[in-house]
């Protein structure tokens, strides 16, 4: 008998807002959270944007003297997981903690305390360097930490796949409930990696949207104005339950997830193949999971970074898939509004996937102005639009040519 593995919490907390609802109400009204970096002095970086989490206040979720053992994105964590808590309606009297597992990834983690730490061991010698230096800037301490918080005894992993980790956290945390290991996953990924190397690291490849005197209009996925992707931060969790044990508790079920693929590019450290095969194999790899075909699908939360390259080769990837309907097929990438969350993304992005199934309603793709004739799909350009969906497909794609995709099912109580 199938193991059936449904979604029960979504947190969101990004440059959208703090809190699944904030974050969800501005992404349909197409409010963009990208804006001028304040977190460091970016006097001589090329690239002086991002999307930082406004009004984020650590000491809401966190302790004084537990924050200093915690870099940014493990703060970022801890929020979303509370968030995904409370909508779960979940306490962990109500579960076998052996049953209950953690799987928070993140692409590069504590970049903000191997700096802070690193500019101590200049200036004051090995001595001036945090004992919490390490457990603050690792990335397996955000599962660690929110595992702690919730007494979670189940499986613990995290995955370092760059801006395909969150994603593959949660396909894989399907997977575990899915052939018994646990009975709840709380998963999905985090990332704060707006700091002086972040995004001077990024800027160096040319990666970046350099359009700093006009913010919320540099993440332009598809346009073909696009000139580079823009840093986001924040999380996004989803608590995973098997279908029974979310029902013996009463549960709020917002979605089932059905698919799961991986794949691998082969190709290029940083650039997918032009014709986008690693792609395409991994939406067909989470379409054969789920004992799809691609006319199942009605909306797809693509990767779409804004970058010139990337939004094509996706675009490709979707035309061999859908083929002739693939202009029916509406198509949208939040990072628009968001940034780009790294090993974020793919958490973000599926929870609001969930949240569109939930509510039957698509989030735009903002500043959509002038058509690319490569990128000639419906990306739900501007406004959010009401729609009829059954499965959403969600997409993330990360530097050395590492892949994932998910599907998720709207949920109807049968």
């Amino acid at each position: 008998m199938t193991r059936r593995v449904v979604v029960t919490g979504v947190g969101l907390v990004c440059a959208a807002g703090v809190g699944t609802e904030e974050s969800w109400k501005n992404l349909l009204a197409g409010q963009s959270g990208i804006a001028t970096i304040t977190s460091f002095d970016t006097a001589g970086f090329d690239c002086r944007i991002a999307g930082e989490v406004k009004n984020f206040d650590p000491f809401h979720w966190i302790e004084k003297k537990e924050l200093k053992k915690m870099g940014r994105f493990i703060q970022l964590a801890l929020a979303g997981a509370d968030f995904a808590v409370k909508m779960a309606e979940w306490k962990p009297e109500q579960s076998d903690l052996d049953e209950v597992g953690v799987y928070v990834s993140s692409g590069i983690g504590g970049f903000d305390i191997i700096e802070r730490e690193h500019i101590k061991l200049m200036q004051g010698g090995p001595g001036k360097i945090s004992p919490f230096f390490i457990p603050s800037a690792i990335i397996n301490l955000a599962s660690g930490h929110i595992s702690i918080r919730y007494g979670a005894r189940g499986p613990n992993s995290a995955t370092a796949t760059a801006c395909s980790a969150s994603a593959h956290s949660i396909g894989d945390s399907f997977k575990i409930i899915e052939r018994g290991a646990a009975e709840m996953m709380i998963c999905g990924g985090t990332e704060a990696a707006i700091t002086p190397m972040g995004i001077g690291g990024f800027s160096s490849m040319k990666a970046l949207s350099t359009r700093n005197d006009d913010p919320p209009h540099a993440s332009r996925p598809f346009d073909a104005q696009r000139d580079g992707f823009v840093v986001g931060e924040g999380a996004g969790i989803l608590i995973l339950e098997l279908l029974e044990h979310a029902q013996r508790r009463n549960a709020p079920i917002l979605a089932e997830i059905v698919g799961y693929g991986m794949s691998g590019d082969a190709y290029h450290i940083t650039q997918p193949a032009e014709n986008g095969d690693g792609a395409y194999r991994v939406m067909k790899a989470a379409l054969k999971d789920a004992k799809l075909v691609p006319e199942d699908i009605g909306y797809v939360n693509a990767h779409g970074t804004s970058t010139p390259i990337g939004d094509v080769i996706e675009t490709r990837a979707l035309k061999r898939l859908f083929e002739e309907r693939v202009k029916q097929v509406p198509v949208s990438s939040t990072k628009s509004m968001t940034g780009h969350l790294l090993g974020g993304a793919g958490g973000l992005e599926a929870g609001i996937s969930v949240l569109a199934l939930r509510d039957q309603i698509l989030p735009p793709t903002i500043n959509q102005e002038a058509p690319d004739p490569e990128c000639d799909l419906d990306y739900v350009p501007n406004a959010a639009r009401k729609a009829s969906v059954d499965y959403a497909l969600s997409n993330s794609f990360g530097f050395g040519g590492t892949n994932a995709a998910l599907i998720f099912s709207r949920w109807t109580g049968k």
